[in-house]
């Protein structure tokens, strides 16, 4: 049982010295209102296929080569 608790006192060492030496950790959980910082761009569109040309069916994939060993 000792050994446990030393484990975990370990541990949480651990966690609490990265935490700290992390920097700026908001550990506040998610972010949803104009405070929330946005770090990625909006991907731009992809161009819609036309209708006019229907997509090509797919092949099925082969199989793949099974190796025999002897």
């Amino acid at each position: 049982m000792i050994k446990i608790f030393i484990g975990f006192a370990i541990f949480a060492a651990i966690a609490l010295f990265a935490l700290f030496k992390g920097g700026d950790i908001d550990m506040g959980g998610e972010k949803h209102g104009m405070d929330a910082p946005h770090t990625e761009q909006a991907a731009p569109a992809a161009p819609a296929a036309s209708p006019a040309t229907p997509a090509a069916p797919m092949a099925p994939a082969a199989p793949a080569p099974v190796e025999q060993t002897k």
